[in-house]
């Protein structure tokens, strides 16, 4: 395949590894690292291997039927649609909040912002908004592909300085992850939950494929999605990889805590680079981590109202008569919730990362198996439909979500029994 003819191909692969590239990687997984040195590492890839069938399915159906999952939710029935307009509008402030402020704290960081976060987070989320709202899919695609790239070329840079940097570790601070401790179980499934993303983006991919062939008159075959998409997705994999082992070589072990506050964070997770590679490259890192939480972002506040106004008008057919650009009131809405939640929590950035990541572990068993019944409906084409492999690793994946989401969903239940349990064990 030529290299021009790859470039256009690519698109909503990339929004998605913008959208899933954010707090998953440049917090939990280096988090992760920090914390726990190379313990996770096994886990974060069972999670991405367990996880990949549900994201795949999405590109599959778009290309297949020129459909979004969200028609095919509405196919199965419309308790289905209606069930995933109720997870999104329950944990869409949460998410774009948390990924505002993790934003914010960078951009505060970097030019040295004298206001507070909530004041610089509305001012992204107001700039963000306009560029959406004039831009549309074709500002999305053209931003994203720049910014995937400074992203991946800075984090295999400083990896590979990292593996030869000395670091004095501290023996008492060099902890490992201990399974019957209920602080690293919790930190645990707030890893999971957004390893590599939150199965929500599958839905946003397919609108993106949707969009793309809509906005940029291009429509890529089977093949060539799944090609877009693979690419992204496995490059996700490979960057969160490399976020847990900066967070292990460098952090772990020397007594360092990475901080709740956005600002102080920011800081932290920059010098993870300079200290790797030097000083020198601080611009280079500095607009990495910037263009990297724009990105988020910027795909969390188009995809949300791009995924809610043709949900509520199939569930709301009279909403389709009324003259009004449902997805700016969307978006709208989107903002100003999103400002309401950090004016109450935006003191505790590693609070709002649990809530958000703990939500969408919760809810993701929800989009999994919907996901699964879509794609193996009767008016998938056959020849489009997932090879026996895939659906046998999507049960899997079905049943692994399942089983550990209740099982937090008891824990939070009865917490004494399940402490008394770690205890004997």
């Amino acid at each position: 395949m030529k290299l021009k003819s790859l470039i256009r191909m690519l698109g909503p692969g990339l929004l998605y590894a913008g959208a899933a590239v954010g707090v998953s990687h440049l917090v939990q997984s280096t988090r992760a690292g920090s914390n726990f040195g190379f313990d996770l590492v096994l886990v974060l890839i069972i999670a991405n291997i367990l996880r990949y069938p549900f994201f795949e399915f999405a590109p599959r159906y778009a290309s297949a039927t020129g459909k979004s999952l969200v028609d095919g939710y509405n196919s199965i029935s419309k308790w289905a649609l209606g069930l995933f307009a109720v997870l999104q509008v329950s944990t869409m402030f949460a998410i774009q909040a948390t990924v505002t402020i993790v934003t914010a704290g960078i951009v505060g960081y970097i030019f040295n912002i004298p206001l507070n976060t909530i004041w610089v987070s509305s001012i992204i989320l107001v700039v963000l908004m306009i560029i959406i709202l004039f831009g549309r899919y074709s500002a999305l695609d053209k931003i994203i592909k720049y910014v995937i790239v400074i992203l991946a070329l800075s984090t295999i840079i400083a990896v590979c300085f990292a593996l030869n940097l000395k670091v004095e570790k501290i023996p008492e601070q060099l902890i490992s992850f201990d399974w019957k401790n209920h602080i690293h179980l919790i930190f645990l499934i707030s890893f999971i939950g957004w390893m590599p993303a939150p199965l929500d983006i599958s839905v946003w991919h397919s609108l993106w494929s949707v969009a793309k062939t809509k906005d940029l008159g291009y429509k890529p075959n089977l093949k060539q999605s799944l090609t877009d998409f693979n690419i992204g997705y496995i490059g996700t994999a490979i960057l969160a990889l490399f976020f847990l082992t900066l967070g292990a070589l460098v952090i772990h072990g020397t007594g360092e805590e990475l901080s709740e506050k956005g600002v102080v964070f920011a800081g932290q997770f920059i010098s993870m680079y300079t200290k790797s590679i030097g000083n020198w490259s601080y611009p280079l890192v500095a607009a990495a981590a910037l263009a990297t939480m724009f990105s988020t972002t910027l795909t969390c506040l188009d995809a949300y109202p791009r995924v809610l106004t043709p949900t509520f008008k199939i569930l709301f057919p009279k909403t389709k008569k009324i003259l009004i650009q449902w997805e700016v009131v969307w978006m709208v809405i989107l903002v100003i919730g999103t400002i309401i939640i950090l004016s109450i929590l935006a003191s505790s950035m590693q609070f709002m990362v649990k809530l958000a990541t703990i939500i969408s572990f919760v809810t993701a068993p929800i989009l999994a198996i919907l996901n699964y019944k879509v794609i193996t409906q009767k008016h998938v084409p056959i020849e489009a439909r997932p090879k026996l492999w895939l659906k046998i690793l999507a049960w899997f994946g079905m049943i692994f979500l399942s089983l550990f989401s209740i099982f937090y969903i008891l824990w939070l239940i009865f917490p004494n029994y399940f402490y008394v349990i770690l205890q004997l064990s």
